[in-house]
């Protein structure tokens, strides 16, 4: 095989990479157990390992101030590098107030206790939790989750580069899928794909992701459906389910080898436009050169408009980023068309369209209700309805402990 040139990590020539390995990170252990420990929520803890696995690249750390504010505002750090979301560490008063800057402190996950990395304190600093939310997120509603987590945190920031120590239990979690950037890029390289475009997934596919998979796979070499590990709000599917939804679809409806399934650790902030951006930021780092942008990317209810994400890339500088989106209409069922189609090729009546969606497949299923065929194909149909039917099996026999006393 020729050796392909693969499009360059996101601002610079090669991914940093804060994970430690081997005898370095055995010394980095010891050594975090005499620091001061300071707790990170789940969001961070997925940041931080973003941070080391280099998909972050070309992050060193968590932002200070400068960053902060030029990022919610123009997004772009202090040195003008494209950015489009804060990656920051909170600390309660107490905590901010018991470090002083230039210490070094060990960084432990709230909710397994694991040390999961190391931090030289750089800067100590209050933000507008308010301007961050509307600046990123467009709204201050706390009924947004991603809203919700920026009020939550500490009143104090704290900055400065890390080391990374652990990726938590994702590569033993999530073995089958689990990627990092170097090796998603190891296996584009192996088979000589120059254009790759990403499939964002926090749903399983059903027949719109299948649609928007196969119109990329038509302009691109290979095909990375990559779907995310890290938390999700109540009520998604988790990641296991949503694996072997997106593998029976692959294994069975497209070509042999033009699809690669991979997971990242990240967590969800739900943030519509601006998250897309951040998707596509890391992306790059993966090594695609395309992101699929379909209606409503990374949103949540009704804050976002169906091509918000879309119309975003015309509002940043032309050359922010390498990678490019692949923006694709509203896609649907037409019973007319008998097939899926979009806005630009479906000249029937909505009465004839049925649109397809992860929300509404998941409110039918876990209601119990009839899906239509032409939602999703026969085998993930099928995974879908034991996933729930378990569910619910589980929340009858808790209810009927309860009413119990048990």
């Amino acid at each position: 095989m020729a050796d392909i040139k693969l499009i360059p990590p996101h601002s610079v020539s090669e991914l940093k990479i804060l994970l430690l390995k081997g005898e370095e990170l055995d010394e980095e252990l010891k050594r975090a157990e005499s620091l001061p420990k300071v707790m990170i929520t789940s969001r961070e803890t997925s940041d931080l390992i973003m941070l080391g696995i280099g998909a972050f690249t070309p992050l060193e750390g968590f932002m200070g101030k400068e960053d902060w504010k030029s990022v919610c505002d123009s997004y772009q750090m202090a040195d003008g590098t494209f950015w489009p979301i804060p990656i920051t560490l909170s600390a309660s008063k107490d905590v901010a107030d018991s470090i002083s800057e230039g210490s070094e402190i060990c960084l432990v996950d709230a909710d397994t206790n694991e040390i999961m990395g190391t931090m030289k304190v750089t800067e100590k600093y209050t933000i507008d939790k308010v301007h961050e939310c509307k600046t990123v997120f467009r709204t201050d509603d706390t009924e947004h989750p991603g809203v919700q987590k920026v009020m939550a945190q500490g009143e104090f920031n704290i900055a400065g580069p890390v080391k990374v120590l652990s990726e938590s239990s994702f590569p033993e979690e999530f073995s089958a899928t689990y990627q990092r950037p170097a090796e998603s890029r190891a296996i584009f390289q192996e088979k000589g794909w120059i254009t790759i475009a990403a499939l964002q997934l926090r749903n399983p596919m059903h027949r719109s992701h299948e649609y928007l998979a196969k119109i990329a796979l038509e302009v691109c070499d290979g095909l990375y459906i990559h779907q995310l590990l890290g938390k999700l709000k109540h009520g998604d599917i988790p990641a296991d389910v949503r694996t072997r939804c997106i593998d029976t679809l692959v294994q069975n409806y497209f070509v042999k080898d033009s699809a690669i399934h991979g997971g990242y650790p990240m967590e969800m902030r739900y943030g519509g436009p601006r998250e897309t951006l951040l998707h596509a930021v890391f992306r790059q780092n993966y090594g695609c050169t395309h992101l699929i942008v379909g209606r409503d990317h990374a949103g949540v209810g009704d804050y976002y408009g169906p091509f918000d994400a879309q119309k975003i890339f015309h509002e940043i500088p032309e050359n922010a980023l390498k990678l490019k989106p692949l923006p694709i209409d509203w896609t649907f069922w037409c019973y007319t068309c008998n097939g899926m189609a979009s806005m630009k090729t479906c000249p029937h009546s909505r009465e004839e369209r049925l649109f397809l969606s992860g929300t509404a497949l998941r409110k039918n299923l876990s209601e119990g209700k009839e899906v239509p065929a032409e939602f999703s194909r026969p085998e993930v149909l099928e995974i879908l309805r034991d996933y729930y039917a378990n569910l619910k099996e589980k929340v009858e026999i808790k209810e009927h402990k309860f009413s119990k006393g048990g």
